[in-house]
This record gives structure tokens, C-alpha cells and sequence, in this order.
């Protein structure tokens, strides 16, 4: 049978299969019911506006510590039992939804679904963690970003089309969680202490969950550490896809809105939205390639990639220019998001610890989306404007600024590539 290199040695094909078939859910939740939100005085006649926000905010918020929960679970507990717990109860909740009725019915059920979701989120990155090393990480964890993203664009144009018959049609794209829990069959024990003793063990053995004794950092001299993380490379790492994801999150809340200020026709904003998700797909299949090329001004092209396309928005007037725009923006997100999960395992003393920090990680990017209409709407307040174009020239003032910052820190762990990844 086929067999992968790990970098620690080699899994099976079937088994590389269900690992990559998890990241297919990781950014599900809450597509179903966005088409319906505009129609619900009519599936629901008695419905307010507190139970629609309730609907779309209350799920995703309980991602959050769902996915903190499960990087906490994965220290002590069979991570591959997590995994199929978590898919078990998101398939539950698709199911669940053919059968509600009422706004509190679907509420309880979306909420459900996150609490799921949020079992999943982080060790659809930690099993990558677990079972390769080096530039095969690198490049496994943007196939995973791929996967994720080009599954959301996919799973997009599908919901779009069952929108118009059933109300209830659309939630058919939750039950592709069954597709991660029929492989998971494939994907050995996982077991931490298991892997702690396998490690020791010839890297040629093939086992997924063989730990390699490199997979932990070693802080160096003045550098804080505190319960097994590095206080230093944690803040970084948390503030740099904090920063990233808001940069970007913009475009799902306001492009919408840019197009119909600019009189375009609104038939481009899927098109547009699905170019900028396959421009984040993109660079993950390629990045060993890409930092292999440009070293360590890989931060920088993407930091200025990110920038060019926020002004490409902000300028935008015509339909080409949304289109690079979201091309240039989802490149430099997509270097970014690989790089960030490979160094969060790197913030570690304690390699049992790595999907919690993964987890970490992962629920900063998920605040990072809910707080950005915040952020956007005071600064508006603050500079006295409710100009369409305002939020993409604000972020990409904001992010030139942090290219500044990327060549200012470029020695430093946050921004510094390494040598491995290549």
C-alpha cells in the first residue's frame, strides 16, 4: 500500500485521507442558516430581533470554548476519541435541524452544532501537528488550510442552490461530517502516552502518532516560560493571526455592501468571495516552494500582498479591480495561516501540550472575526465617515503599518521563517 512520508516516517494513504477529510467541517457552522436570515419574518412570522441575533452570534460564540475545551481534552485524552466525538455530535445536530420547527428548536440545535464544531476545530491542525515533522508540517498544514477553505467556497455555491426549495434543504452540507467519521477508522490510536513511548521508537515504524522528541521547543536564554508555554512566541503568534484574521474578515462583512454603494451588479460578490477563499487555498499546496524563494521576506510579501489588496477594495470602481483585490488578500492570508499553526507548536516546552496551543491559537482567530464589525464601526465613529470604502482603506493602513513592523521584527520568532520548512 501507498505510503507518505512524515518527516518521522510514513503513514498509509487511507489514514493521510482521514486526516485531511476532517478539515472539511472546520468552517461549516452557521453557512446553512445565513441564506434563511433574510426570509425568517416568513418562515417564522413571530420571530424578533433578539432570537435572529441569538441564531447567528450564540453559536459561534460557543465555539470558542469548545475549541479551548477540546486543545485542553487532547493533553491527557485519546485525541482520535475526541475527533470522533465531536463529528458524532455535528452530524447529530445535521440531522437535528430536518426536524426543527421553531426559532428556540433551531437556536438549541445551532448551538449544538458549534459545541461540536468546536470538539473538531483544533485537532483537524493537532493531528497534522502529531504526525509530521518539518517542511512535511508545512506543507500538510496548508493542504489543511486548502481543504478548509476551498470546502467552504464549495459548500457555498451548494447551499446557494438548495436555497430555493425547502427551507430546511440547505442544512444537507452539515451532514458531510458522516464523510471524516466513516475514515476515522483508518487513523490509529492517538493516544499522548502512547506517543511519548513511541518516540523513543525508530522514526521508520510508520506510526502517525510516533512523537517525534523535536516536536517541543527549547526555550532560549530569557525567554518566559509558564506551564509549559512560551509566554514570548505565544503573544506573537496570538497577535499575528489576530491581526491577520481581522485584516481580512472585513471582506465577508462589507463587500456586500461596497458593491451595492458602487452600483456594481451584486451577482459578483459570491464570485468575488469565492476568488478571495481560492487565493487562500492556493499557497498552502506551494509554501515550502514560496519560502524556499523568498526566504525571509516571506512575512513581508504577505503582509504587503494583504495591504495591496485592502486598497484595491478601497479604490475599487470596477469589477476587475474586486477581483485582484481579493486575489492579493487571500494570498497573504494564506501564507500567514499555514506559518501560524506550524509556529503554534512551537510555543510549547511540553509536546502533549501542542494542540492546546493549537486550540489557543485557533480561538483568538474565531474572536478575531466576531470583534471585527466592532473595531470597524468605532473607528467609522471615531473618523465621522460611513463611506462603503472606509473599512478596506482603514485595514490597509493598518496593515502597511504592520508591514513596518514585520521588517522592524523580521529576526523574531513571530515573523523569522525556518530553515526546516524548506
Amino acid at each position: 500500500m501507498m505510503r507518505i512520508p512524515t518527516g518521522k516516517g510514513s503513514i498509509t494513504l487511507p489514514a493521510l485521507l482521514a486526516i485531511w477529510s476532517i478539515s472539511l467541517v472546520v468552517n461549516l457552522p452557521g453557512l446553512a442558516v445565513s441564506p434563511m436570515l433574510g426570509n425568517l419574518d416568513k418562515i417564522f412570522p413571530h420571530v424578533g430581533d433578539l432570537e435572529i441575533q441569538m441564531l447567528t452570534v450564540l453559536p459561534n460564540l460557543l465555539i470558542i470554548p469548545f475549541v479551548l475545551f477540546s486543545g485542553k481534552l487532547s493533553e491527557s485524552k485519546n485525541k482520535v476519541r475526541i475527533v470522533v466525538i465531536g463529528l458524532a455530535v455535528y452530524l447529530g445536530a445535521g440531522i437535528l435541524y430536518f426536524f426543527a420547527d421553531s426559532m428556540p428548536m433551531l437556536i438549541a440545535v445551532s448551538c449544538l452544532l458549534g459545541c461540536g464544531c468546536g470538539l473538531v476545530i483544533p485537532l483537524a491542525a493537532g493531528l497534522i501537528a502529531d504526525t509530521f515533522a518539518g517542511k512535511y508540517r508545512m506543507q500538510q498544514l496548508g493542504i489543511k488550510s486548502g481543504i478548509s477553505n476551498m470546502a467552504l467556497v464549495g459548500a457555498t455555491f451548494v447551499v446557494g442552490w438548495l436555497n430555493h426549495g425547502n427551507w430546511h434543504t440547505p442544512f444537507l452540507v452539515y451532514l458531510i461530517p458522516a464523510i471524516p467519521l466513516a475514515l476515522m477508522i483508518f487513523v490509529r490510536n492517538n493516544n499522548p502516552e502512547a506517543s511519548q513511548k513511541m518516540s523513543a521508537a525508530p522514526a521508520a515504524t510508520g506510526s502517525p502518532q510516533a512523537q517525534s522528541k523535536t516536536d517541543f521547543a527549547v526555550p532560549t536564554p530569557g525567554e518566559k516560560v509558564r506551564d509549559g508555554f512560551i509566554v514570548g512566541r505565544m503573544a506573537g503568534i496570538i497577535g499575528l493571526y489576530a491581526f491577520t484574521t481581522f485584516a481580512v474578515s472585513i471582506i465577508s462583512y462589507y463587500l456586500p455592501f461596497l458593491i451595492q454603494g458602487d452600483s456594481l451588479s451584486s451577482d459578483i460578490t459570491g464570485s468575488v468571495t469565492a476568488l478571495f477563499y481560492l487565493a487562500v487555498f492556493l499557497p498552502g499546496f506551494c509554501l515550502p516552494y514560496l519560502i524556499k524563494v523568498m526566504g525571509q521576506r516571506t512575512s513581508l510579501l504577505a503582509a504587503l500582498s494583504t495591504a495591496g489588496g485592502l486598497f484595491l477594495m478601497a479604490l475599487a470602481r470596477a469589477d476587475w479591480l474586486l477581483y485582484f483585490g481579493a486575489v492579493f488578500m487571500g494570498f497573504g492570508y494564506g501564507v500567514f495561516q499555514p506559518v501560524i499553526y506550524d509556529k503554534a507548536t512551537y510555543t510549547v516546552t511540553d509536546g502533549r501540550k501542542s494542540t492546546l496551543a493549537l486550540a489557543i491559537v485557533l480561538s483568538v482567530n474565531y474572536i478575531a472575526i466576531t470583534l471585527t464589525p466592532f473595531i470597524i464601526d468605532a473607528a467609522r465613529h471615531l473618523f465621522h465617515t460611513t463611506s462603503n470604502h472606509f473599512p478596506f482603506l482603514f485595514n490597509g493602513i493598518l496593515t502597511l503599518i504592520f508591514a513596518v513592523l514585520v521588517v522592524v521584527k523580521r529576526h523574531s520568532f513571530t515573523f523569522r521563517m525556518s530553515d526546516e520548512y524548506v
